[in-house]
């Protein structure tokens, strides 16, 4: 039992510590260097992908290359800082394969990632959870039946009751805006955030909203990093980023390391929040329950704005304060 609630304890801990994740195809060489001489700032997780950045006949030497990156990690632990290392799989079967093949770097893997995760693959994942206790995962939300209005609700629900009962083996629910802007023919511009696409906007509310109260929920790909006609990506992604934090997105997945120092500045806490969240977290009227924040600016209320509170202390310690 006691193993059970430090799992627990340490997964919880890793789902707001994943915060940006680059994505790197696992063919990609080089990386081990990268990742322990800490060569890009603000990365604080990375995945190696074998999905849709890898070709299928390129698939059996994209696992031998990942296998090297693994074990030339693995040599170098423990006592070496790195960040977080996912590999993003293709199916329950390759997930079983690649834990096979992978047995002798375990420990240079934290989690995995699952693709396309819908009601067509979800128990076999979650029989290889039954089997593997200590099994982190992220599922990705990014099907017709994970998205389309006349189903997802029903179906968003069936997943979540599938996953919580291995709560303390999900990090993170992330979804994946590129795979639901395709089903409708649609790609936002550098000018517009995916909130700006109404279909896909939609859908990713609904899943914020049936995961986001148990679950750390990422926020989608920013496909941008060089400006484009003009305009800034930047821009473009920090106003994303914004969005994502008030529809209650947590991190995001990233594309190119110049996303990685946006994606961390956001994750900071600012000034008068952290301050905020400090005065909940040490209430000691015994009487009343509301109070004027310590800025003075608005009302703290101790029943509405607790878990507000918790959230904004945890981010404050892992990715520290921006002053104002």
């Amino acid at each position: 039992m006691k193993e059970k609630e430090e799992h627990k304890e340490s997964s919880e801990a890793m789902a707001y510590r994943v915060g940006g994740l680059l994505y790197v195809p696992a063919l990609k060489g080089g990386m081990a260097e990268k990742l322990l001489e800490s060569s890009l700032p603000a990365l604080s997780s990375v995945a190696f992908c074998l999905e849709d950045s890898i070709r299928e006949e390129s698939l059996h030497e994209a696992e031998t290359v990942l296998h090297g990156t693994l074990t030339a990690i693995g040599r170098r632990l423990p006592g070496v800082s790195r960040p977080l290392i996912f590999v993003r799989i293709r199916s329950p079967i390759h997930l079983e394969q690649i834990m096979e093949k992978f047995s002798d770097v375990t420990d240079a893997v934290d989690g995995y990632i699952l693709p396309k995760f819908d009601l067509s693959n979800a128990w076999g994942y979650v029989s290889l959870l039954e089997q593997q206790k200590r099994l982190r995962i992220m599922p990705i939300l990014e099907t017709v039946m994970t998205s389309d209005a006349l189903c997802r609700r029903e179906t968003l629900g069936e997943l979540k009751g599938m996953l919580d009962d291995f709560r303390e083996n999900v990090l993170n629910i992330r979804v994946g805006a590129n795979d639901l802007c395709n089903l409708y023919g649609l790609r936002r511009p550098i000018d517009r955030t995916i909130y700006d696409i109404g279909p896909v906007r939609d859908a990713l509310l609904d899943m914020v909203s049936v995961f986001g109260r148990d679950y750390v929920v990422s926020g989608p790909v920013w496909n941008y990093f060089h400006d484009e006609g003009g305009k800034s990506w930047s821009e473009g992604l920090c106003r994303e980023l914004e969005q994502d934090l008030l529809n209650g997105f947590l991190g995001k997945t990233a594309i190119h390391p110049l996303q990685l120092p946006y994606i961390r500045r956001s994750l900071q806490v600012s000034r008068t929040d952290y301050e905020d969240a400090l005065q909940l977290a040490e209430w000691k009227d015994k009487a009343l329950g509301v109070a004027k924040s310590r800025s003075g600016a608005r009302m703290n209320e101790l029943n509405c704005h607790g878990r507000w509170a918790q959230r904004i202390l945890t981010l404050g310690r892992i990715y520290g304060i921006r002053e104002e």
